[in-house]
């Protein structure tokens, strides 16, 4: 049938297996997980391997030069955009914490990619608010705090290129986006981001189960 679901549940062998036939991590990717570990359980917040090597080649696919990151924490997404942009490509990268982005900028200049890496330690609104107004953007990944999603997708969407991508982070939200009892705010903010951009005629999108669901969204 076809609305049958078709996807698995992964098993820690199974994931293994996944990533190992995609392109796995690099020895400085595989570094930046072990030293993101450290830091305890706030280390969920980084993404999957297997999502990082998507990101990479959606990236190289798009041929991005200018691409914006929303939520930064460690820099493993930010690494693999950068790695796909196009000679002389950017990425600004929004955050708000220091002490994270630090273990980040490490990583970068380990990878050799800092130089394509613009850094802004601020909220990220105000940061948007700083981008020129006209369509330049070729990509975007927002992966910040739930709640604001909806704001950073308003004020992002008008500077995306036609055809330009957003990806957004955690919009399954590890299944709470279809238990009723869920009602904390940012489970209930990113049903009602997921309902808005499902509803908005100046998109074409796609809900990924990959990881903890990774919405894909086209300005047509």
């Amino acid at each position: 049938m076809a609305d049958t679901p078709k996807s698995l549940g992964l098993t820690p062998e199974l994931h293994d297996y996944l990533v190992a036939h995609g392109t796995p991590p690099d020895p400085v990717l595989e570094a930046l997980i072990v030293r993101t570990e450290a830091l305890g359980g706030i280390a969920r917040m980084q993404i999957a391997p297997e999502q990082g090597a998507l990101m990479t080649v959606l990236t190289r696919l798009l041929g991005v030069r200018v691409a914006v990151e929303i939520g930064t924490f460690t820099g493993y997404s930010a690494l693999c955009i950068a790695r796909g942009l196009e000679p002389g490509g950017r990425l600004v990268c929004c955050d708000v914490s220091d002490e994270w982005t630090a273990i980040a900028r490490d990583a970068w200049e380990e990878a050799g990619v800092a130089d394509r890496i613009d850094l802004r330690i601020a909220p990220a609104i105000e940061t948007i608010a700083t981008l020129p107004e006209a369509e330049h953007v070729d990509l975007v990944f927002i992966d910040a705090d739930k709640e604001s999603y909806a704001a950073y997708y308003e004020a992002l969407l008008p500077r995306l290129r036609r055809n330009g991508v957003i990806l957004v982070d955690n919009t399954l939200w590890s299944g709470a986006v279809v238990d009723p009892a869920a009602q904390d705010p940012s489970t209930v903010a990113i049903r009602a981001f997921n309902a808005m951009v499902a509803a908005d005629d100046r998109v074409d999108t796609v809900m990924l189960s990959i990881s903890d669901g990774l919405t894909l969204i086209r300005k047509r």
